[in-house]
């Protein structure tokens, strides 16, 4: 039983699927850091909107306008949060859309390559003028 596994653990498939795994993470985090350290304070700037800070108390002890102080105080609804976290799903889905069309452009002109017909060698062009040369003298 151990040797089938270590013969599935060292596949090609699942060693590219945990390579995509450990990258997509860290990408993850790199879109986090992008939404949470340079596009959300960008709207802050222009509009004067702070999604983290987005938040109203679910009990009457919740009095903090911070969103940290008032999780302490009881329990909030923190739509904030989930904005920014949409933010973040769509900038991770046209990054991978954009990704996945270049890949199917470059696939794309490799099958277009790859159906159009190589030349023949000279070599055989030689010999094809030969014999249309040939059966010219003999007719």
């Amino acid at each position: 039983m151990l040797k089938e596994f270590k013969e599935f653990a060292m596949k090609g498939n699942v060693i590219d699927l945990a390579i995509g795994v450990v990258i997509g993470a860290a990408f993850g985090r790199i879109v986090d850091s992008l939404v949470a350290d340079i596009i959300m304070p960008i709207f802050g700037a222009i509009g004067g909107l702070d999604f983290s800070n987005y938040f109203f108390g679910l009990n009457s002890a919740v009095t903090s306008p911070i969103l940290s102080e008032a999780r302490k105080q009881g329990a909030v609804f923190a739509y904030g949060s989930f904005v920014t976290a949409a933010i973040n799903f769509l900038i991770i889905a046209a990054a991978l859309f954009l990704v996945v069309k270049g890949i199917n452009r470059v696939k794309r002109d490799q099958k277009a390559a790859a159906a159009e017909p190589a030349a023949p060698p000279q070599d055989v062009v030689l010999l094809g003028e030969i014999r249309d040369l040939l059966k010219q003298k003999n007719a």
